[in-house]
């Protein structure tokens, strides 16, 4: 990320400030038709196996939507499964140029900047609403937040919102958390009128980026200035745990939970690598190394890999969750600073932000080749590719489920 004199100064801060840190804390089933015996003696009969499909179904946060698949949790994201709300939406790329202040919207299919909207101040991520009705532009400095009408693609007017670095949403739509870095606090707001509910002021510096558990009752958080990971209760909207990563400068970045729900996954642009976490365990997470920079997580549609941007080399590495382990690793021509992004609603186009290049990066899922390397505006973070399969957003740059 760009860091401002003002923020670099609150980083060296924050590094003494680290050094005095507490120590770390500690749906719906599948058919179950097939499972009926019949009428034979069961004596006769052997016991059915135990499969995928008898695993209990997910108890949920209330409110929350069933999960589809207890053993997927991103069912619904497949391809071009696009939700009835957004199934008319113009497909685009919406790009936060951060030290531009505007948002720069790409045709996909042309490869091509079509629109240049004028934003507030260090726009970071441009983020779905819940209800997948609205792009909410996160302008950090400008402490606003701009709605985009994806359907029209014309903002709308600004909402006063302090320090939005990110911003995500309860799964039960109830709910937007604002990811207030430099105040250090996790803002609960309405999810569409954005007054403020209930704030949780967090020991750590640089709240970042989060997933959602799979029944939705937890999350965790990640500290990027001070190299630690946070655990918030949903319901209560309060932080129940907190840990220092074991590694000395660590930087923690993008967060993802794996398709069954028993880990995630947590970058880290200065351990060059991703942490693995037993989330419900909440233990010390163990470091893969992926390359320099590590920066986002991206799944695929198919919930077989996760594409990994190593922001420092102008790699994306690929992960095999089913084969836990890294399996191939393709380079940009030329380099590049791939960070943020996300993967075309056909699941065929993983879309990056070169951070430091001033462009977009798109790259074949299939193949790993460069399609396209679009100029846009200075300092390009958290774009959102638009429209995504999916029932409801999470946040970010689109985590869907």
């Amino acid at each position: 990320m760009h860091h401002t004199p003002l923020r670099r100064a609150l980083i060296a801060g924050a590094a003494l400030a680290a050094l005095a840190a507490l120590p770390g804390c500690g749906g719906e089933p599948k058919d179950h038709a097939n499972e009926a015996i019949g009428t034979k003696p069961a004596a006769v009969q052997p016991a059915p196996p135990k499969t995928k499909t008898m695993k209990k179904p997910v108890q949920g946060l209330p409110g929350m939507p069933a999960v589809l698949d207890p053993t997927d949790v991103y069912a619904a994201d497949r391809p071009n499964r696009l939700s009835p709300v957004v199934k008319d939406f113009p497909s685009r790329v919406y790009v936060p140029n951060t030290n531009d202040n505007t948002v720069s919207v790409i045709d996909p299919k042309t490869y091509e900047v079509i629109e240049t909207i004028p934003v507030g101040a260090q726009p970071q991520h441009v983020v779905p609403s819940w209800d997948m009705k609205t792009l909410w532009v996160n302008n950090d400095k400008g402490n606003t937040l701009t709605p985009i009408d994806p359907k029209t693609g014309k903002a709308g007017r600004t909402v006063e919102v302090h320090d939005p670095y990110n911003l995500y949403f309860t799964p039960n739509g109830k709910y937007a958390i604002v990811m207030a870095s430099l105040d250090r606090e996790l803002v609960f707001r309405d999810a569409h009128t954005m007054k403020r509910v209930k704030t949780e002021p967090v020991s750590c510096y640089g709240v970042n980026h989060a997933d959602f558990s799979m029944d939705g009752r937890y999350f965790i958080v990640s500290c990027e200035f001070s190299g630690e990971l946070l655990k918030v209760d949903t319901e209560k909207m309060k932080v129940i745990g907190r840990q220092k990563l074991p590694f000395d400068g660590a930087m923690p970045q993008d967060v993802k939970i794996s398709p069954d729900g028993k880990k995630f996954y947590i970058a880290d642009m200065m351990a060059n690598g991703m942490w693995v976490l037993d989330g419900d365990k909440f233990t010390t997470p163990t470091l893969l190394p992926t390359g320099k920079g590590c920066h986002g997580l991206y799944v695929s549609r198919d919930s077989r890999e996760m594409y990994i941007s190593n922001r420092g080399e102008g790699t994306i590495s690929i992960f095999d969750f089913t084969q836990n382990r890294l399996t191939k690793k393709w380079h940009l021509p030329d380099g590049g600073s791939p960070d943020m992004g996300g993967v075309s609603a056909d699941g065929k186009v993983l879309w990056l932000s070169g951070r430091y290049d001033a462009e977009v990066y798109a790259i074949d899922t299939r193949t790993g080749v460069q399609l396209a390397r679009i100029p846009v505006g200075d300092g390009p973070h958290g774009l959102a590719v638009y429209p995504q399969p999916g029932r409801y957003s999470l946040g970010h740059t689109g985590v869907f489920r």
